[in-house]
């Protein structure tokens, strides 16, 4: 499908989100603009990527076993329902945007996401605001089931004006063998965020990894939480939080929760350009072990750009700029891909941000 073919928001906007406006090398694409689906299809045979409205419609089962409103659900659910069928391995990337470009109040969206055993694919959603709304709220739920023997790879892109309340909800279950990955950039972050999914790994040999990039600039309050338990034998996560401070208040939480024998990590680290008035960092990584066997361990830091190192880099030929912007660049490297040249775009504003490095 040619990106001609469907109304799309502003292309810019969806870049914003390494979202492909036209679904180019992507398996599969799904656009909601305010309250209206866009397009959805699929490229790839055993991906199905529809509205949950019409997957709810289509299966009885999907209320009975996936589904579960939450208080913020009204009326007709808006949102998406992404499935790959069993066995099936999507070499592709799929992609979901879901936009606010309009002057809505709030959107509330409910997703739910499918990967049956053995399956495997990477997905890219990108929320994201117009340049011109003023205020609103993004309110989304997503259920994630990761079968057997599944690998799974969730990238959420977030981009919001400064009056943009923004409030994720997930909860991930992982079965026997199955692998989740959960990346979460925000670089844009709106007035407030707040966010802890919960992830269940309920299988042996079960693992999931957050990574998390996020920019607080002045008036952001962000709070980036993410809970898992490993439920079972042999279960593994990790938690990288990422945050750069330029003036807003960002709270690091992640909780690890050892119910079997087990191995988890957690690492929460900040870097402080410009705290301003009343910028800060806070982090605040926890374990829990409930069991003999479960290592677990954790780690936090936070700091500012030393200009030894932008001494150093500069002797070595590099201009200041390039010196900060590589540093930055190191300490934001989670290992997320596919982010584009928006995440690049950001790092040299953020390394401008930061000045000469000077004590």
């Amino acid at each position: 499908m040619k990106k001609t073919d469907f109304p799309i928001p502003d292309e810019q906007l969806l870049a914003q989100v390494a979202v492909v406006p036209g679904g180019e090398n992507r398996s599969g694409t799904f656009i909601l603009n305010n309250h209206l689906e866009v397009c959805s299809f699929s490229r790839s045979e055993g991906l199905e990527l529809i509205s949950i409205t019409k997957a709810l419609d289509t299966y009885p089962w999907l209320r009975k076993e996936h589904y579960h409103p939450q208080g913020t659900d009204e009326g007709r659910p808006e949102g998406f329902f992404l499935r790959v069928k069993e066995g099936m391995k999507i070499t592709l990337p799929s992609q979901a945007a879901l936009c606010m470009t309009a002057s809505i109040d709030r959107q509330v969206l409910h997703n739910v996401i499918i990967l049956e055993d053995e399956a495997s694919l990477e997905f890219i959603t990108g929320c994201v605001s117009g340049f011109d709304l003023a205020e609103g709220d993004h309110l989304a739920v997503t259920e994630t089931y990761v079968g057997k023997g599944a690998e799974f790879t969730h990238t959420m892109v977030h981009s919001w004006g400064p009056g943009i309340r923004v409030f994720p909800r997930s909860t991930t279950l992982v079965e026997e063998g199955g692998r989740y990955v959960s990346n979460y950039v925000s670089l844009r972050s709106g007035r407030s965020v707040e966010s802890s999914p919960v992830t269940y790994l309920n299988g042996p040999g079960a693992s999931a990894k957050y990574a998390s990039i996020i920019l607080g600039s002045k008036g952001t309050t962000l709070t980036l939480g993410g809970d898992v338990y490993l439920n079972a034998p042999g279960t593994g996560a990790e938690i990288a939080h990422r945050a750069v401070c330029t003036g807003g208040k960002i709270v690091q939480k992640g909780l690890l929760i050892g119910n079997e024998a087990c191995h988890a990590h957690v690492d929460c680290a900040g870097m402080i350009i410009d705290a301003g008035e009343d910028g800060f960092i806070e982090s605040i990584p926890g374990l829990q072990s409930r069991h003999p066997s479960a290592h677990m361990s954790h780690e936090a830091s936070i700091g500012k750009i030393s200009p030894h190192q932008v001494q150093y880099l500069m002797a070595q030929g590099l201009e200041e700029r390039e010196a900060v912007s590589m540093i930055i660049r190191g300490f934001l490297d989670t290992g997320i891909r596919g982010l584009g040249d928006e995440l690049e775009r950001r790092i040299e504003e953020i390394a401008e941000l930061a000045g000469h490095g000077e004590e």
